[in-house]
């Protein structure tokens, strides 16, 4: 007696082939952005200890750099500057001649193409390592907006395509929809970090922005990881105040809020394959006890899956890599 049902999943894993036909979720290249360090000086490229294969540049080397995401056909890059000299205001942050102005005006100079996207935040330039100015131990949001707002006015000038506020003040989005809209810059969208939490996964992000906090920690302002509910309540928020990209940060602890955010309301996702991430699945490669390749298509393909319309991630340029390798 046939004990099978006359549905058999089998059918259809018995080759590539048919996998490929029926696979569910593609992944390719034009989903990922990579993010990129610069720093100041010349012929700088120094590899970041605690991320493998990613780098602090300086502007010149900055340029080959994203001649080469070009090439690969990665369609952008986020950008985050270290400055020469922190201050209680980050002002480098928001100077016409700041690091990440530099960059901003080097690559589209050379790789006009090539979208370039600004994190805009203060905690790479503050000497406190906080996202805002701090008073009396605190982080005052309002007087915080205004600098961020001065912030991405100044990267708009430069030449930005997208401005990623990512410092989770109140009220931030508005603030610059705003002002972009009132200085002629209405064209140019915002990616908002909407749903960020207060992870320890940035861990090896923090050596390479030089950024972690002097005192306490940003729990403060960014999210508490056991909330879902409340990155919701965030997101509507950002797209009420103009937001056209909205972030969930970190992306593999968080699949499920990706995909509350995208089924929710159907608009254009981000998610942050974060730098402690990306560190895990490099360590665990480096000591024999997993497949580097598999597990990164495999995590990366699990947040498109969950519904991320785009992937920043450090694997980006080596994703061309292991999908030839898989196919």
């Amino acid at each position: 007696m046939n004990t099978f049902s006359v549905y058999r999943p089998r059918r259809l894993r018995a080759n590539e082939n048919l996998r490929r036909l029926v696979r569910e979720t593609t992944l390719t290249v034009a989903d990922l952005i990579y993010p990129m360090f610069v720093v100041h000086g010349r012929n700088v490229a120094t590899e970041i200890s605690s991320m493998p294969g990613c780098y602090h540049y300086s502007v010149d080397n900055l340029v080959t750099a994203a001649k080469e995401l070009a090439s690969l056909g990665i369609p952008g890059t986020i950008l985050f500057g270290i400055p020469a000299e922190k201050d209680a205001l980050g002002s480098e942050a928001y100077a016409d001649d700041g690091i990440i102005q530099q960059a901003v005006r080097a690559i589209k100079d050379a790789v006009p193409t090539l979208l370039v996207i600004t994190d805009v935040c203060l905690c790479e330039y503050t000497e406190h390592g906080h996202c805002g100015i701090v008073e009396e131990g605190d982080v005052q949001n309002d007087r915080t907006v205004e600098l961020l707002v001065k912030e991405s006015l100044s990267h708009a000038r430069a030449g930005a395509d997208v401005i990623a506020p990512s410092d989770m003040m109140d009220g931030r989005v508005g603030a610059i929809r705003k002002a972009l809209d009132g200085n002629g810059y209405s064209h140019i969208p915002i990616m908002a970090y909407s749903a960020k939490y207060a992870s320890a996964f940035y861990g090896p992000f923090r050596e390479a922005a030089e950024s972690a906090p002097q005192f306490g920690d940003r729990r403060s302002y960014q999210m508490d990881a056991a909330n879902a509910e409340e990155a919701i309540r965030e997101v509507a928020l950002d797209i009420e105040e103009g937001a056209d990209i909205l972030m969930v940060k970190p992306a593999l602890a968080y699949l499920d809020v990706i995909y509350r955010v995208k089924t929710t309301f159907q608009v254009p996702v981000a998610a942050y394959n974060v730098s402690g991430e990306y560190a895990m699945i490099k360590a665990a490669a480096q000591n024999g006890w997993i497949d580097e390749q598999r597990v990164a298509l495999e995590a990366l393909t699990s947040i498109k899956r969950a519904g991320a319309d785009m992937i920043l991630t450090y694997f980006a340029k080596s994703f061309s890599v292991f999908r030839e390798a898989f196919g």
